[in-house]
This record gives C-alpha cells, sequence and structure tokens, in this order.
C-alpha cells in the first residue's frame, strides 16, 4: 500500500510539472531567430520566430496578433506588410528583403495577451524569469498561493549584419543597430556586435515605455557555433538601463527581459499584473 501511495504521489508530482510547464509555455519567451544572421546585400532573410525557447516554437504567432513589423537599415526604417508573416504548425515565419551593406534590426511588436495562472504557476515562472522580487513581495503580502491573471505583450529584435562577399572592402560604419522604436519594452545596444572583438562586452540599454529600466536584472544566453550552450547569466542594469554583456563565445547569442508591475486592485482593471517582455538576438559568427 506503501508502494501504491508513493507510486500515485509521483504520478501526481509530474501531473503538477506538466500542467505548471504547459501554462507557463503559453507566456514564454519569443524570439526572431534568422537562418542567417549575415546575408548579402538585396538578399531576402527567412526569420523564424520562436515561441517558447530559443531553440524551439511551443506554439505560432499568427498575424492577427501583430502590433507593428519594423525593420531598420542604413537607409532608414521600413515596415513591412504583415503579409511576409507566415505560420505553419507550431512555428511562425517572417521573410524580411533587405537592402545595400550595413547591420539591420527586424523587430516585431505584439498586442497583449491575458493569462491566468494558479499561485503555484505563478511562482514557478516568477523565479524561472528572473522576477524573484516579484515572488517575494507575494510572499510577504501572503498572497503567493493567491491566482493571478497577467496581461502580457512580447516586443522583438534581431540583428542581421549585410556584407557584400565580393567587395571585401571597407565596410560602412551604421548605426541603425542603435535605432530606438518606441516599443513599450526595447532592448537596444550602444554598440555593434559584428563589429565587436572576440570576448568584448557589449552594451545593451533596456527601456521600458522609452525609459531606461534601472536596476533590473537582464537574462543573456545562446548557443555556440557548434551547437553547445552558452550558459545563461544574469546582468543588471546601472542606473541608465544599460547592463554589459560579455561575449565569451562565437555563436547565436540572445539578451532578455521581463519588466512587471502589480496592478492595483482600485484600478478597476481585470488583471492583477501587467508585463512587459524584450528579446533580442544577434550572432557572432
Amino acid at each position: 500500500m506503501k508502494q501504491f501511495r508513493r507510486a500515485v504521489s509521483s504520478i501526481s508530482a509530474m501531473l503538477l510539472a506538466m500542467i505548471v510547464f504547459v501554462a507557463i509555455g503559453e507566456a514564454h519567451d519569443l524570439f526572431l531567430r534568422p537562418r542567417d544572421f549575415v546575408a548579402s546585400p538585396g538578399a531576402t532573410v527567412d526569420v523564424r520566430v520562436l515561441n517558447g525557447t530559443f531553440v524551439k516554437s511551443e506554439g505560432a504567432v499568427t498575424r492577427n496578433r501583430l502590433r507593428d513589423l519594423s525593420v531598420v537599415g542604413p537607409a532608414g526604417v521600413s515596415h513591412p506588410s504583415d503579409s511576409t508573416w507566415s505560420t505553419a504548425g507550431n512555428e511562425s515565419r517572417w521573410r524580411v528583403h533587405v537592402g545595400d551593406r550595413g547591420t539591420y534590426v527586424l523587430a516585431a511588436s505584439l498586442a497583449p495577451s491575458t493569462i491566468r495562472l494558479t499561485g503555484e504557476q505563478f511562482d514557478a515562472y516568477l523565479r524561472e524569469e528572473g522576477l524573484g522580487r516579484v515572488a517575494e513581495a507575494r510572499k510577504q503580502q501572503g498572497i503567493a498561493a493567491k491566482p493571478a491573471r497577467e496581461r502580457y505583450a512580447k516586443h522583438v529584435k534581431a540583428l542581421v549584419r549585410v556584407i557584400d562577399r565580393a567587395n571585401r572592402g571597407r565596410q560602412p560604419d551604421d548605426t541603425a543597430y542603435r535605432y530606438v522604436l518606441g516599443y513599450p519594452a526595447e532592448l537596444v545596444p550602444l554598440e555593434d556586435p559584428y563589429r565587436a572583438p572576440s570576448g568584448a562586452v557589449l552594451r545593451v540599454r533596456a527601456l521600458v515605455d522609452g525609459q531606461p529600466l534601472a536596476g533590473h536584472t537582464l537574462l543573456a544566453g545562446g548557443r555556440t557555433t557548434t551547437g553547445g550552450v552558452i550558459a545563461e547569466r544574469a546582468v543588471n542594469t546601472d542606473s541608465d538601463g544599460v547592463a554589459r554583456v560579455r561575449l565569451s563565445a562565437r555563436g547565436t547569442w540572445y539578451v532578455k527581459f521581463i519588466h512587471m508591475r502589480a496592478v492595483p486592485a482600485t484600478a478597476g482593471d481585470s488583471v492583477d499584473y501587467e508585463s512587459k517582455w524584450a528579446t533580442l538576438t544577434f550572432a557572432r559568427p
């Protein structure tokens, strides 16, 4: 009988873990991951839209969720039609045309969605995503076990370098990578990672509603050129909202953050929390 109870308890724990994972997955990371981070002038870049993890999408992002599509390059800013965005199975694709040489910003902003989680699910999600301060505040308020309803929106960028392989001359010095789109949450690199030497420190500014996000935790990681894991690590922003990420390996990188605020009951809103997500991806060839 004791063995039976232990087996039932183990199965229950597994089922609960799966439920928590699925619930968190509904509001998980979103990344733009071009198949080629380095392209030729005039190329069409095939961008994978990964809604889940950096290596796998757990659900497609449909066109009706798009709030904005932007491409920033040496020639300026354009807003491609949402017809360039498609879905197949659990993954979406975005086909982006690039022009002359330089570093381009490919960006997408989604409209807000709402999710409801149990207290245990919400706590697990907060701690996984570096939002321990929110989890501790709930614990101190005695509401850690209380269900939470959250409104979240995701805003994502990828940097693509366009080079002329037939002309190995000096590439132009452009600053499109520093362009601020004005998304509710945004990561802005202050240097071009494609020009940074090996082992360099990349400064990235975190913005929320156009203002620097000071004293906040960003997470950075990725995959090496051989497919190995670049271990995720936390970096904190300074008073100007700038964090410093050491580019310790060649490969594909991401930087991300979530900014969450509690919505007071007196606001008369339908949610308890509002969060704004930002990710930035680029390569170190």
